[in-house]
């Protein structure tokens, strides 16, 4: 039981996080983009090998 408010709370504490980090200029819209393709290419790894770009423009 003690479990969903650990991480109710953890989950609150992240988005407090991303929302200071963003006001001071920590993260950017580019380092977004970075990490989304970054990601999206080790969930997807089998399409760069089949010549698809999963850069985020």
């Amino acid at each position: 039981m003690l479990k969903r408010p650990i991480g109710i709370v953890f989950l609150i504490y992240l988005i407090i996080g991303i929302v200071v980090a963003w006001s001071k200029g920590y993260l950017t819209v580019g380092l977004l983009k970075g990490v989304l393709s970054a990601i999206l290419a080790i969930l997807l790894w089998w399409l760069p090998l089949l010549g698809v770009s999963l850069h985020i423009h």
